[in-house]
């Protein structure tokens, strides 16, 4: 497994050696030895989810905060989307900064979003599987999030608006400056 860090500290772009021939092909996609060992954490991960989703369904931008905050490594099984995780860590150098990678069941590749990241991605294809590890448990108690078209963070999902399918809740997010200053 290759990591490839981003431009925010402690975000990785992970790719798996994919070995394949005529019968197909064969991925290791998560060993936590390796994963540890290429990204220099000690991630443990406890909770795995699954979402289905059709095309332009946005979900994000979220969250959860003090301790039960969450560490995330993200793929794709199906489909392909724009994934994206905001570092929301007051005194980082990235504050307020993001990045967005295209993930894929064709590129195999997955994302870590460390703690003290937002997390959002949309769906570019028809359908699409999104499957995610997280390193803590959920708690509705702690769920915090930031509207998804904030200007001040700029992100481009790679979809026209009039195409995004979006929940009520997400809809009604605040933005990043009232929920995290700056």
């Amino acid at each position: 497994m290759k990591a490839t860090e981003t431009k925010l500290k402690g975000c990785f772009i992970l790719e798996p050696a994919k070995f394949g021939d005529s019968r197909g092909y064969f991925f290791e996609s998560f060993s936590e030895q390796t994963f540890n060992r290429v990204t220099g954490t000690t991630t443990q991960f406890v909770q795995d989810n699954q979402s289905y989703s059709t095309r332009g369904v946005l979900r994000g931008l979220h969250a959860q905060a003090g301790e039960f905050a969450q560490a995330k490594l993200v793929r794709v099984l199906e489909g392909r989307v724009v994934d994206v995780a905001v570092d929301a860590r007051p005194g980082s150098a990235t504050f307020g900064q993001h990045v967005a990678v295209e993930l894929s069941a064709d590129n195999n590749l997955q994302l870590f979003v460390p703690r003290g990241f937002l997390h959002g991605f949309v769906v570019l294809s028809e359908t699409a599987t999104f499957f995610y590890k997280c390193d803590n448990f959920y708690n509705k108690e702690s769920e915090c999030g930031v509207k998804f078209d904030d200007p001040a963070l700029g992100i481009d999902w790679g979809i026209a608006a009039e195409d995004l399918i979006i929940s009520d809740k997400d809809q009604v997010l605040p933005s990043f400056r009232e929920v995290f200053g700056g």
